[in-house]
């Protein structure tokens, strides 16, 4: 889709694009430029997090930056103009077509403004639709200050900074605190009153840390003066203080949002089966051992999930009909005749699952080398849309979190997953006699529309013995 047009031959507007397979919608996280910076065609001016990952946005094309359309933290549906670059800075002094007057935002926050439906308020963030519609100042913006300033006192009161405020004009009511959308929902989802909250934006705009900031508990607030306060009637109201607060609702979106989706999808049609298997992985962890001192092994990560892998490869290799998908529209089972393997990954922004494309292919070095590079770059919010798309089967290693197994939710559009718990010293029979061996437990999830009981159960079967007899990888491969 074309993410840029022309508001005139000075100005250029940027608009949020698709960057995954058909997303919405992203957030805009951080800005790296403001308004008067120089920009160069491909530099990166935003990141932005989808419903898959955090994307870096370069510009495609030279000038300065004019405006950014949204703060850092807002959602922005794809299409929609983000930011506005003056790509002849040296033509003089102009303005977008689309630029608001100064006074817009005062007057189009009035809830009773009589506004044509084709009019866009600057206040959300989207810019002004063009309109022939001429309109009268309205002498009760003079009032908005006044306004402003009493609901600041109100709020310096509420904190315990300074004396209470004198009381509100008697239009007060009718004056809109100005937030956008996505602040307002916060706001309600933590229970602000938009009313009572001081704002620190642009214009009297409210931004996200305005409303966080109301509704963190006071800790160091001085007592209450004993005389009667003139604003009291605001907040009269029997209130249960914030830092009483017993629960906080945290507004589902970008990762989360894509899992949670993701997860119930999976959960409620594929017909999930899991089994388990408990292995004697001491040869395993030998093997590690002495891959670390191998000069061929130089330069890569060389840790237990590395063999599990291979492992699971060998498996799918001589079971291959269990590396498949289950096409619903066309009632057909797809069978895969390549293994992209996923890697279930916590990041700070949630769960992610990318894969190494054409695993099956790789050596083991090859192997090591890209499991490195898919965890470094997962860990730093790098992970690409597409890589994390077209996944075959996956693996997820919870016993890093100490645990000895779990029932793994499949990935959608995949057959299977595995699950490997925490690897512990424990008192295991070996060669007729009890020894203490290290030990680990598998747990392997399958699509049961397309992989029966036996299927499944032999390739969990043949992981269990790769890791038991690591030799296997040679002369079963």
């Amino acid at each position: 889709m074309t993410t840029m047009t022309e508001t005139s031959a000075r100005f250029r507007e940027f608009k949020m694009p698709d960057v995954g397979e058909g997303l919405t919608e992203a957030e805009i996280l951080k800005w790296f430029v403001q308004p008067g910076d120089t920009v160069t065609d491909g530099q990166v001016v935003c990141e932005v997090e989808t419903a898959k990952a955090a994307v870096e946005l370069p510009i495609p094309f030279d000038g300065v930056v004019h405006e950014l359309r949204f703060p850092e933290g807002t959602t922005v549906d794809v299409g929609q103009v983000i930011i506005v670059v003056d790509v002849a800075p040296d033509s003089g002094d102009a303005a977008p077509a689309a630029e608001a007057p100064a006074q817009e935002p005062v007057e189009s926050a009035d809830p009773g403004d009589d506004a044509p439906k084709s009019r866009t308020p600057v206040l959300v963030g989207y810019g002004v639709a063009e309109s022939s519609t001429k309109r009268r100042p309205r002498k009760r913006a003079a009032a908005a200050p006044e306004a402003a300033a009493a609901v600041a006192a109100v709020q310096a009161e509420l904190n315990g900074h300074g004396t209470p405020a004198a009381p509100a004009p008697a239009d007060v009511p009718d004056a809109r605190p100005l937030a956008k959308p996505p602040v307002r929902k916060l706001a309600k989802d933590l229970g602000v009153d938009l009313t009572t909250v001081t704002p620190t934006g642009k214009d009297g705009i409210i931004t996200r840390e305005d409303v966080h900031a109301a509704a963190a508990p006071a800790t160091d607030a001085p007592a209450a003066p004993s005389a009667p306060s003139p604003a009291a009637p605001v907040s009269a109201e029997p209130q249960e203080p914030v830092g009483s607060a017993r629960e906080t609702r945290i507004p589902v979106k970008g990762v989360r949002k894509a899992v949670a989706q993701a997860m119930v999808g999976s959960a409620f049609t594929a017909p999930h089966v899991t089994e388990f298997v408990t292995v004697d992985v001491t040869r395993t962890m030998k093997l590690v051992a002495e891959l670390k001192e191998d000069k061929d092994m130089a330069g890569v990560r060389v840790n237990p999930l590395l063999i599990i892998a291979k492992a699971l490869l060998v498996a799918i290799k001589r079971n291959p009909d269990v590396n498949a998908a289950w096409d619903e529209a066309n009632q057909e089972i797809v069978r895969k005749h390549y293994v992209n393997l996923g890697i279930a990954a916590a990041t700070p922004r949630g769960l992610i699952v990318p894969n190494i494309k054409d695993a099956h292919d790789k050596t083991l070095p090859e192997l090591a080398a890209a499991l490195g590079e898919l965890v470094s770059t997962a860990r730093e919010g790098k992970t690409s849309p597409a890589a994390m798309a077209g996944g075959t089967v996956t693996i997820t290693n919870v016993g890093v979190f100490g645990v000895d197994t779990g029932t793994p939710i499949l990935n959608p559009g995949e057959s299977a997953i595995l699950a490997v718990g925490a690897i512990k010293l424990q008192p295991w029979v070996h060669k007729g006699k009890v020894k203490p061996r290290q030990v680990t437990t598998l747990a392997l999830s399958f699509d049961h529309r397309l992989v029966d009981g036996e299927l499944g159960s032999k390739v969990l079967a043949d992981v269990a013995a790769i890791l038991e007899q690591p030799k296997r990888l040679i002369t079963w491969a």
